[in-house]
């Protein structure tokens, strides 16, 4: 595994700039080690699938963690406000940094991420192809 550390800075797009990351890296299979931070605006899709929910505060990044294919991302985020009260979803794009988010990425040598419709979830899902041909994990 290599890993792919950065800090981004205030301003930034969270999920732009890991999208922008795999992009230029031209990350096949990467994986979300790390990340300590702070957002002044949340943006996330909550468990119905559907609504997005926006807070416009500063709030601490608790976890960050997901896939990363050459067709996108797939990445969770939850956040704690000022009180401590804690939630969080699905990563959308509108997660502004404030001061600063220290992102550490693991990029899978041997595998290559896609990205395919499954018929029984009606979403595009993760398929996983390791060099010496495709795994399934269930």
């Amino acid at each position: 595994m290599k890993i792919y550390a950065v800090r981004l800075t205030e301003g930034m797009d969270l999920k732009v700039e890991i999208e922008r990351i795999a992009k230029e890296r031209q990350i096949k299979a990467g994986v979300i080690l790390s990340s300590v931070g702070c957002v002044s605006k949340a943006r996330f899709r909550v468990a119905d699938g559907i609504n997005i929910k926006e807070i416009k505060e500063n709030l601490e990044i608790l976890s960050l963690n997901g896939t990363i294919s050459p067709k996108g991302v797939h990445i969770h985020i939850s956040c704690s406000d000022s009180e401590g009260i804690s939630f969080g979803g699905h990563l959308a794009e509108g997660n502004i940094i404030n001061t600063t988010c220290e992102l550490v990425i693991g990029i899978l040598e041997n595998y290559k991420f896609d990205r395919g419709m499954d018929l029984n979830t009606g979403y595009e899902e993760l398929i996983i192809e390791k060099k010496s041909g495709i795994i399934d994990i269930k």
